[in-house]
């Protein structure tokens, strides 16, 4: 039987949003385990974009798609700026370092198992047509463009999230788009032929137990960071990302100038004329400035016009 675990800073109040959720009349699947809708709203209320059907906020496709080329870089000096310095994680093992992750938090949580808890929780979800609650439970409701989040406290033995045939399963339910766990998973071999980027922090033979299941999509601690459901998770062979929604586009937009900073400079110190310093980070010569300001219009609107003919 997988028992299932969470989250050491927000323990409290998930366990109770966990054991209130579980008392709500069960409309679908989705709602079990999770804020109400309403709450998981009012939460992320400075989103910008649509939703989707379970209330998390829905970062549009094109701009995942735009994601795909951050860096990391790119991502941290605009969250800096904003004030949010505790959205990155980083210690994991990165199953394929050069392929980058992208995609929308689903987020899972797990605390160590505590037998009175889960015996009214499993009751309950059993006279709701659940027969278990399991790492599979959240699972089968991933959707496509979705990146598994799964706080599981650092747990190593009994703590593995997936094995290959899951991890499989997780491919192709969120269409390539990623695990992270704080915790471990199992059948590396297998899974390291699977072409979906994941991250973790160990892996470990046994199977997931001694925890207990206590959230479906509500804020989770991922390292030092707190991971809202629907942020926009970024993974490269660093660490990960976990960007606001409402600060997505501003990091995208920040990334083209910073592109094409680094483009212009390079250029300029291929020309072999200047010291670093009157070029990098940016030039002192009035005539230098003009000539980067025109550099940047111009690429700008070519990547502009190349964006909105797609």
């Amino acid at each position: 039987m997988i028992r299932m675990a969470g989250n050491r800073s927000t323990g409290t109040m998930l366990a109770l949003v966990f054991v209130v959720s579980l008392a709500l009349p069960l409309r679908m699947q989705a709602q079990l385990l999770s804020f109400p809708k309403q709450d998981l709203v009012d939460y992320t209320a400075q989103n910008p974009f649509n939703r989707l059907p379970d209330g998390r906020p829905q970062v549009p496709d094109d701009l995942i798609e735009r994601a795909r080329g951050l860096s990391s870089e790119e991502v941290w000096a605009v969250l800096e700026e904003k004030g949010f310095r505790n959205q990155y994680a980083d210690g994991f093992q990165v199953l394929h370092p050069g392929k980058t992750m992208v995609g929308r938090a689903f987020t899972v949580q797990f605390m160590p198992l505590r037998s009175d808890i889960e015996d009214v929780a499993k009751a309950k979800a059993k006279d709701r047509g659940i027969p278990q609650l399991t790492n599979q439970t959240a699972i089968d409701m991933l959707q496509p463009g979705d990146v598994l989040v799964v706080d599981l406290f650092g747990k190593k033995v009994n703590g593995n999230i997936v094995g290959d045939n899951l991890f499989y399963y997780t491919m192709k339910a969120t269409h390539g788009g990623g695990l992270v766990v704080d915790g471990s998973i199992r059948d590396l071999d297998g899974i390291s032929e699977i072409d979906m980027p994941a991250y973790f922090r160990a892996v470990d033979p046994t199977p997931i137990g001694n925890v207990m299941l206590t959230g479906i999509n509500v804020p989770v601690r991922i390292g030092d960071v707190t991971v809202m459901p629907g942020d926009l998770v970024v993974g490269d062979r660093e660490g990960v990302y976990f960007v606001p929604p409402h600060l997505v586009k501003e990091v995208l937009d920040h990334a083209d100038e910073t592109h094409i900073h680094d483009e212009w400079t390079k250029k300029k110190f291929d020309e072999g004329k200047y010291k670093s310093s009157e070029i990098y980070g940016s030039p002192k010569d009035p005539k230098l400035v003009q000539e980067y300001k025109d550099y940047l219009k111009k690429r700008l609107d070519e990547i502009h016009r190349q964006r909105s003919s797609k």
